[in-house]
């Protein structure tokens, strides 16, 4: 992701910044299961969402299982883990267990998006 933006400067690249996806997430929002670690770079909050956004399934997956193993907890604001399962999906869309995890994560957040759940398990049944 090296480039430049708005004018040549340096654009800041995840390899730059925290090594991972699962680092910055962590140093940005914290861990019900780590410390914090010390880190002296300027956390704006786009900057991460940049990164999970053009991140490969399997970069966002890690992040999710390090930092929010049992999916009821963590410190991964909620509207983080919708995107980062509907980012995942788009990736795999045909992976009945990756469906299931997404459903069962949207149906935690309140009955806002139960509908929603309710249709990815439909999508995992039919694949199975």
């Amino acid at each position: 992701m090296a480039g430049t933006e708005g004018g040549g400067a340096p654009r800041r690249t995840l390899a730059s910044t925290h090594g991972t996806l699962t680092a910055h997430a962590r140093c940005l929002y914290g861990d019900e299961y780590r410390p914090t670690p010390a880190c002296g770079l300027e956390h704006r909050e786009h900057y991460f969402i940049e990164e999970l956004t053009f991140a490969d399934a399997d970069a966002i997956l890690a992040m999710l299982r390090a930092l929010c193993p049992h999916i009821v907890d963590g410190h991964l604001p909620v509207w983080v883990r919708n995107l980062a399962y509907r980012l995942v999906l788009l990736q795999r869309p045909d992976e009945p267990e990756l469906l299931r995890e997404a459903a069962r994560s949207l149906r935690l957040h309140g009955p806002d998006w139960d509908d929603v759940a309710a249709g990815l398990m439909e999508r995992a049944e039919a694949r199975t």
